[in-house]
């Protein structure tokens, strides 16, 4: 039983390893190429690569999978088995075909709904609080395929897409070992995808990160959430980019100035600073000015010389 794993980010590291765990022939790990990181542009590879190298795994980081050089490397492998968790690229029919038990993908949300390449930061930012993990046979199209199994996750006030990332990487893996017994001996049954019940979580643009206060607390309190810790949520003062890292729960029925502008300062202490919404107040708890370090409203607001009424929003001057 030779299987091929392909997978990028810390998500596939738990599914790698419990195959490795529970005796199976990983032949080889796939991953996307090294990137350059950071300001200064550090090559760095992806953290399955990483995984597989301690493992004594061969690595292999293919440019583009669907070139027929990528595709004929995979066919020398003469895998049984293809599994994918989050590997960035979608598959060709010519590499889909070539093992005989078919490739399969641990995605993370309940599919049919965020088929994409950004479901977990996007079902905290649309406010879900249930997610999960679904294992799917591999087809042409964006998250097509048959299901095979699921399970379900809670998400959390607290939850940011790191910690969600977490659990549900957890969760694959552990469905994924569960899954796979059955699935070679032939004994399960995969289910279609409704295609009606379909939404999309593609991934996030440069617009998706910047803050709009004319929309209510809370739902600038997901965005935050669902940022965090990759991207980060965005804003300008005084014309410079400024980041938002954290915020504290939006309390019910807490309105702030009526007469204050979306984005305007209405208090500031060490505890948090308090910006008007659309609809209530968000306190602020960790930010990130332009050129500096993630920091506590604590730590910045004292050298900050932020005054009452100061606004947030607009671009840059």
């Amino acid at each position: 039983m030779r299987i091929v794993f392909m997978g990028t980010p810390e998500f596939a590291v738990p599914s790698l390893r419990l195959l490795i765990e529970q005796g199976y022939d990983v032949v080889a790990a796939v991953s996307q190429p090294d990137r350059p990181k950071g300001r200064k542009r550090v090559l760095t590879p992806p953290p399955l690569k990483e995984a597989a190298l301690a493992l004594g795994l061969p690595v292999l980081q293919p440019e583009r999978m669907r070139s027929p050089e990528s595709v004929a490397a995979i066919a020398e492998l003469q895998p049984d088995l293809i599994v994918t968790a989050a590997y960035g690229q979608i598959l060709p029919k010519a590499l889909l075909d070539i093992p005989r038990l078919g490739c399969i993908n641990v995605h993370g949300s309940l599919l049919p709904r965020y088929r994409g390449g950004a479901p977990i930061q996007r079902s905290i930012m649309n406010g879900e609080t249930v997610t999960g993990v679904t294992i799917m046979y591999m087809a042409e199209g964006l998250d097509t395929g048959d299901m095979i199994s699921k399970v379900e996750v809670p998400i959390t006030d607290e939850d940011t897409s790191g910690t969600l990332f977490e659990k549900l990487s957890a969760a694959g893996a552990e469905l994924l070992g569960r899954t796979l017994p059955a699935l070679i001996a032939g004994e399960l049954k995969a289910e279609p995808q409704d295609n009606e019940l379909a939404t999309y979580a593609p991934n996030l643009t440069r617009e998706d990160e910047r803050i709009d206060w004319s929309k209510p607390a809370r739902s600038i309190y997901n965005q935050v959430r669902g940022l965090s810790p990759m991207a980060g949520a965005f804003t300008y003062l005084n014309g410079e980019v400024f980041k938002v890292w954290a915020c504290a729960k939006p309390e019910e029925g807490k309105a702030g100035n009526g007469a204050a502008a979306p984005g305007t300062v209405v208090a500031a202490s060490t505890s948090g600073i308090d910006v008007q919404t659309g609809d209530g107040l968000l306190r602020l708890l960790e930010v990130q000015p332009a050129g500096k370090r993630v920091m506590t409203i604590a730590d910045w607001l004292p050298g900050a010389r932020l005054s009452y009424g100061a606004v947030f929003g607009g671009g840059e001057t």
